[in-house]
């Protein structure tokens, strides 16, 4: 199928895909038009891999979690052979949703309505009065399904029937991470945000940390602004690291661990460092010390996202007496409301009459890089557009 015709032209994405010091930013339009977004939701939502959240929320036979992806209801439900699949939530009888809790576990799947019932591996195994009826084939009767894959112990899904699989699409980023055990993180807190703000927005706040000596002190002053360096990406992502400054084990509260074990893998070259990945198109994973923690960015409307924030944390670290992850979730999660307050502000302003792209300043190559990602896709021309990261401006060091 081949994707709707762009909201833009390639010619009007020409000022943003120019070198950091050079270009300007995305039109206005991209942030604020429901028409932008509803393409947004068919030309990529609906086709490309989407993380949808932790694998193990479905981890033993018969558990199972929702999703929605561009409007479509999902459920992923773990197999009896352990397999992970993913289906449209929808019976194929009359319609109607199937499951209704966010997760759960269950020996089967049965519709609500008339009783038609599902095996975990989508297949249909009983459908009253249909014994009798002409050319009805069960086998062809079950769970519409979506191809599902994971990462990381992350759970990902692309509503496309065909396309490059999960591995091909994230291309170089494993590599960057394949040292660490994600998988084996277990999730101990999860906090659901409202944001008047696009999902873009989020985004490129999450991709800069210039606004952080005025906007997030307490994180300023762990992690200085101008302190760490960006990777190069070959794929769809954008991201570096940002080093602790002297005194400072981890993000938190008081910036200690307090007897936490490191991240499984975690080396000597990743210590002092904190690793802030974009992974195309909402997921936004933070790599720590000691934890991860990850935001999904769901877009709502133009202009109104939800934002899912998840901290994981190693299996032996929750399994501690003394396990208290609360220096670490109050210390994001009053980082997080600073952030959404701005990002509100952003929006508003795009909405001006007055408002015209701005200029990328050199300390925000990232954001740049970003929206490199966004302006390549709305320009449709297959033209892949990279520059290298402004190691000039941006310097790895300690303090």
């Amino acid at each position: 199928m081949s994707r709707p015709a762009s909201p833009f032209t390639a010619a009007q994405m020409a000022a943003t895909r120019q070198p950091v010091d050079q270009a300007r930013q995305l039109p206005a339009r991209a942030f604020v038009d429901p028409a932008v977004f509803a393409w947004e939701q068919e030309a990529w939502f609906a086709r490309d891999w989407i993380c949808v959240g932790r694998a193990d929320a479905a981890a033993d036979p018969g558990t199972y979690m929702l999703a929605e992806v561009a409007g479509e209801r999902l459920v992923l439900i773990r197999g009896r052979d352990a397999v992970l699949r993913a289906f449209h939530n929808v019976c194929r009888h009359r319609g109607a949703t199937l499951l209704e809790a966010e997760t759960g576990r269950l020996p089967r799947i049965q519709c609500p309505y008339h009783a038609w019932t599902y095996g975990l591996d989508g297949r249909l195994s009983g459908a009253p009065h249909t014994e009798r009826l002409v050319g009805f084939e069960p086998q062809e009767e079950g769970l519409v399904p979506v191809r599902c894959a994971t990462w990381q112990g992350f759970a990902f899904v692309s509503l496309a029937a065909q396309g490059p699989s999960l591995e091909e699409s994230l291309a170089d980023l494993p590599a960057h991470l394949e040292h660490l055990d994600l998988a084996g993180l277990r999730c101990v807190r999860r906090i659901d945000y409202e944001v008047a703000a696009d999902w873009k927005v989020v985004a490129q706040n999450y991709s800069e940390c210039l606004h952080c000596p005025g906007v997030h002190p307490q994180l300023n002053r762990i992690t200085p602004y101008d302190v760490g360096q960006n990777f190069v990406s070959a794929g769809p992502w954008a991201g570096g690291f940002m080093c602790l400054a002297a005194g400072f084990e981890t993000l938190s509260s008081d910036g200690l661990r307090h007897g936490r074990p490191a991240l499984p893998g975690w080396s000597a070259a990743d210590e002092g460092q904190a690793y802030y990945l974009a992974v195309w198109p909402n997921l936004l994973l933070s790599v720590l010390p000691d934890y991860a923690m990850t935001h999904q960015v769901w877009p709502l409307a133009a202009g109104r996202s939800r934002v899912r924030c998840e901290w994981l944390f190693p299996v032996q670290a929750v399994a501690r007496p003394d396990f208290d992850p609360s220096a670490v979730i109050d210390f994001w999660d009053l980082t997080n409301r600073q952030d959404w307050h701005v990002c509100e502000l952003v929006q508003q302003g795009l909405g001006s009459r007055a408002y015209v792209p701005g200029r990328y300043t050199l300390m925000e190559d990232m954001v740049h890089a970003f929206d490199l990602l966004l302006a390549d896709r709305y320009a449709a021309d297959g033209r892949r557009t990279r520059f290298a990261p402004r190691a000039d401006k941006w310097i790895a060091r300690r303090r």
